[in-house]
């Protein structure tokens, strides 16, 4: 089966994994065909916009990245002019950027840790790396003074994952379902002071923008990475996690029916906890839920290779579709953004320089993050790849299917079908 083969190389997967899929699944739901439909509709994504960014279809690899950054840099400029130059370094320019977002995505509110648990942690664990650069010798002289919800941001690029882990989300264990309550979610620009206290996280990591799932905070450094595109990188980003965080306080809320299991679940969910074991595979289809992005550590790891879905590429898909009614609010006459539109899991194998075949993505986000590291397109595959493991399930079932069983199975990190 072509397609299947073809399907198989772009998700570097073993074809009769595909081809298992194809003729359980069909038997299943009835549909038949549906790695062709899949395969068929990614070439036409990819030759139509390769037609829109005026590139030809035997084009090099490098010249349809290059024309992909084009878009990125021309759709950011726009965007830019239409929220009026935002100075990414000004926190009030920031919070103009994301109050205009936060309404664009309509969500809200979310079951989140009290702000008394959250003001308990910090009295019993203080954070003395936040406290020093803020001079100040107490968290309560400190929380008389500055904003809880920057505090708790902090504690992700001040102190370190060993405090963290180790020390201060410890105390994470103890968790009760009453610690929790239901209020909006906060999206946040730092104070400007910030920006110099945070700048060797932000050099290390390349990454301003950050979210606490347990606290319902969305938060941006005011700091500018020049890096072209980075507007559109921000808002992205923002977008994400305005879906992600809800995506997470429906299952905190539904851990609270299992009292007795509430503080570990709460834990699995923030630390991405993903199945770390081989399962032996029956008639049925084996499907893991990884809710990571694995590739980022280590593009090799056996369980991208597996028949999966990730909860990471629903939330893009949404937030893709917040970019496109972003444009629409802005001035839908002068920021069109969709060429954008349903290209998640689009993508092709293109000739390099020497002749051998190299994939590109054609998702929005892996083009974005490429501006990161421009020389570097491999790093920033893993998006479409995950985008379309995802694909071919919804096509199946569809994608409120999708979205319910990374719901119910993310703790257990696998179902069958």
């Amino acid at each position: 089966m072509i397609a299947t083969e073809r399907i198989a190389k772009i998700l570097r997967a073993d074809r009769g994994f595909l081809e298992k899929i194809d003729r359980h699944l069909s038997i299943i739901t009835g549909k038949t065909g549906v790695m062709g439909k899949i395969l068929k509709e990614n070439d036409n994504l990819v030759k139509g916009h390769l037609l829109k960014l005026g590139v030809a279809e035997d084009a090099t690899a490098k010249e349809v990245y290059d024309a992909l950054i084009s878009k990125i840099e021309a759709d950011n400029h726009l965007i830019f002019e239409a929220l009026g130059q935002p100075c990414l370094t000004a926190k009030s320019d920031c919070t103009r950027v994301l109050e205009v977002v936060k309404k664009v995505a309509g969500v809200n509110h979310g079951f989140f840790l009290r702000k008394e648990k959250a003001i308990e942690f910090l009295n019993n664990q203080p954070p003395l790396k936040v406290m020093k650069c803020l001079g100040y010798g107490s968290v309560g002289e400190m929380l008389e003074k500055e904003d809880l919800f920057e505090i708790y941001s902090a504690l992700r690029f001040v102190e370190g994952n060993e405090w963290l882990n180790d020390v201060f989300f410890k105390q994470y264990e103890n968790l009760k379902p009453g610690d929790f309550e239901k209020r909006e979610i906060v999206v946040r620009a730092l104070p400007e002071k910030w920006a110099a206290i945070a700048a060797p996280f932000v050099e290390r990591k390349w990454h301003n923008i950050s979210h606490l799932k347990e606290m319902g905070v969305v938060f941006v450094i005011p700091v500018s990475l020049g890096i072209s595109g980075e507007l559109l990188r921000m808002i992205g980003l923002v977008f994400h996690y305005l879906h992600e965080i809800p995506f997470y306080s429906e299952l905190f809320l539904k851990s609270v029916e299992f009292p007795e299991t509430f503080a570990a679940n709460i834990i699995s969910f923030l630390r991405g906890d993903i199945l770390d074991r081989r399962l032996q595979e029956g008639e049925k289809t084996l499907w893991l839920v990884v809710q990571r992005y694995l590739a980022k550590d280590d593009e090799n790891d056996w369980r991208l290779f597996a028949p999966h879905i990730n909860p990471e590429a629903i939330h893009w898909v949404k937030a893709g579709e917040d970019v496109l009614r972003l444009g629409e609010a802005l001035d839908g006459k002068s920021v069109d953004l969709s060429f954008w539109a349903g290209l998640d899991w689009a993508g092709d194998y293109f000739k390099d320089e020497i002749g051998n075949d190299t994939l590109v993505s054609f998702n929005l986000v892996d083009t974005v993050m490429s501006l990161v590291k421009e020389k570097d397109m491999i790093k920033y595959l893993y998006h479409h790849e995950e985008a379309l493991w995802n694909q071919i399930f919804a096509e199946y079932f569809s994608f409120d299917e999708l979205e319910k069983f990374a719901k119910e199975y993310l703790l257990q990190g696998y179902f069958e079908i």
